[in-house]
Formats: C-alpha cells, sequence, structure tokens
C-alpha cells in the first residue's frame, strides 16, 4: 500500500496514511484516462450551434432576373450559398455530443489519475481543514504552507468554510469525493485531500 504523509493546515508532519492499492497504488492507464477526459469534455458540449440552410434563410422566392440574354450566370434565387447574405453549405445544426463509457472504465480513469498523482508526489493529505468562517488570506495562508505554487484542487468533505475561502483563489478548485473527476485532477498541478476525504473516496471507489 502507498504510504503518504499526512501533515496540518501549518505545513507541520503529525503521521503517515496508507492509500488503497486499488484505488491509488495502480499502474496509470493512459489510454483510459484520455477517453475519459474526451467523454466528459463531450458530454459538456450543449449543442445547440445552428446554422440556416438555402431553405431557411428569409427571402430569395424570386428569381433575380431571367435565365438567358442578360449576359450574366443564371441564377435562381438570391439566397444561394454562393451569394452573401446566403444560406450556409452544410452547416453545423443542434446535435448531442455525448460519449457514454462503461461505469468500470470510469473507475478505472478515476484510479489512474489518482495514482498518477500520488507517483509524482504531488497528492498531499491535510490531517484535517479547520476555518472558523470562510477566510481566503487564511486559505492562502495554508497552500503557502503546504509549498502549494501552482494549481490546486482540494477535495473536502462539503465544508462550506474551505469551499468559500478558496473559490476566490485564481488557479484553486474545490471538489468532494462524489464530484472528483479526471479532467479536474489532470489540469491541477496539486490534489489537496483532507484525511476525511481520503476515506470517502476510498469508500466511494470502492463501491464502485
Amino acid at each position: 500500500m502507498p504510504k503518504v504523509q499526512v501533515v496540518n493546515m501549518q505545513g507541520t508532519p503529525v503521521g503517515e496514511i496508507e492509500l488503497s492499492d486499488q484505488i491509488f497504488g495502480i499502474e496509470p492507464n493512459v489510454h483510459v484516462m484520455h477517453s475519459a477526459v474526451v467523454a466528459q469534455l463531450a458530454n459538456a458540449r450543449l449543442g445547440t450551434h445552428s446554422t440556416l440552410s438555402r431553405g431557411e434563410v428569409r427571402g430569395g422566392g424570386r428569381k433575380p432576373w431571367r435565365q438567358k440574354g442578360t449576359g450574366r450566370a443564371r441564377a435562381g434565387t438570391i439566397r444561394s450559398p454562393l451569394w452573401r447574405g446566403g444560406g450556409i453549405i452544410f452547416g453545423p445544426k443542434p446535435r448531442d455530443y455525448s460519449k457514454k463509457l462503461p461505469k468500470k472504465v470510469k473507475r478505472l480513469a478515476l484510479c489512474s489519475a489518482l495514482s498518477s498523482k500520488v507517483k509524482e508526489n504531488t497528492l498531499i493529505v491535510v490531517d484535517q481543514f479547520v476555518f472558523e468562517q470562510p477566510k481566503t488570506k487564511e486559505m492562502v495562508q495554508v497552500l503557502k504552507n503546504l509549498n502549494v505554487d501552482k494549481k490546486a484542487l482540494i477535495v473536502t468533505e462539503d465544508d462550506k468554510n474551505v469551499i468559500l475561502s478558496a473559490r476566490n483563489i485564481p488557479g484553486v478548485l474545490t471538489s468532494s469525493a462524489n464530484t472528483l473527476n479526471v479532467v479536474d485532477i489532470l489540469k491541477h498541478d496539486y490534489i489537496i485531500f483532507s484525511k476525511a476525504a481520503v476515506q470517502k473516496t476510498e469508500e466511494v471507489l470502492g463501491n464502485a
């Protein structure tokens, strides 16, 4: 089982925690992580884009000039795609971009992403976050104490004060064990768990 040092909010080591081999200690599967990222980004697309085809553009019912004798190219409508203000050829139409991944593939992708953070030594476990009230300044100091100087994902047990303290810090995002996803894990340089959040994550993914 991989072991990770547990620190307090001052960055001082206070112990160690053994992480689940099946969740934090597997060999990361790059292909599965890529598939999960593609699916998640595709599912975020609304697909509401739409253009007007030749038959949908307003106007153009009358033939602009007679077929022969004018010396100009023949034309049947001013709404031809070749004309300014005409319809769009093969333009985008509303569509569903969503992709479905099997449940086991989603779980493997999440475990691969978490395991990659453990291998890179960028997974930090904090004993507990204690904020009496929301204070962005205090959260900034905590991140300095942890030597986190890049983008970070903070995983907590839906602690409102932690979420409000972190939401205005550029590059910092909060999440819960139930809403963890591969894109958020991979796009942040550090992932910071509270000790309770680690246990909850192992419980959620262990039952997946």
